[in-house]
């Protein structure tokens, strides 16, 4: 990549950040970046939307058995929380028990690839960031 693209790729970064923190956040007014990464951004749903982009649909059950330490109240807040903002489709079989599947809209996998670039990052710079954490111990000890 030449200076000059690099500069460019710079000035449309900085030029949508700059869009992103314009917002002036009021009741009526929702911070997008906040309000997401408040409803999305813990691990638990994170890994709910992973697993169903994997697996497609799934039962309750098998949601809580592929998510190690989760809680049966906190997967249900979990999916509550992604399907009432359409991340999540919920589905019901008329039948004794009742049939519940869970799997993601169009808009959960859109999430969904997000998700995956922000886990591939995290795995290309573990590495990195180990290195630093421990740097930085040793200056704070």
């Amino acid at each position: 990549m030449s200076a000059q693209d690099t500069d460019i790729q710079a000035s449309i970064t900085s030029e949508r950040i700059a869009n992103v923190l314009k917002s002036r956040c009021t009741k009526e007014n929702l911070c997008p970046v906040k309000d997401i990464l408040a409803n999305y951004g813990d691990k638990w749903s994170m890994y709910t939307v992973l697993l169903l982009g994997q697996y497609g649909k799934m039962r309750f059950k098998e949601l809580k058995s592929g998510i190690h330490g989760i809680s049966q109240r906190m997967l249900t807040v979990t999916l509550r929380t992604l399907e009432e903002d359409g991340i999540v489709i919920r589905t019901i079989y008329p039948e004794i028990p009742p049939k519940v599947e869970y799997e993601l809209s169009h808009l959960g996998y859109s999430l969904m690839q997000r998700i995956v670039e922000l886990a591939s990052w995290a795995d290309e710079h573990l590495p990195e960031i180990l290195r630093a954490r421990k740097k930085y111990q040793r200056r704070t000890v």
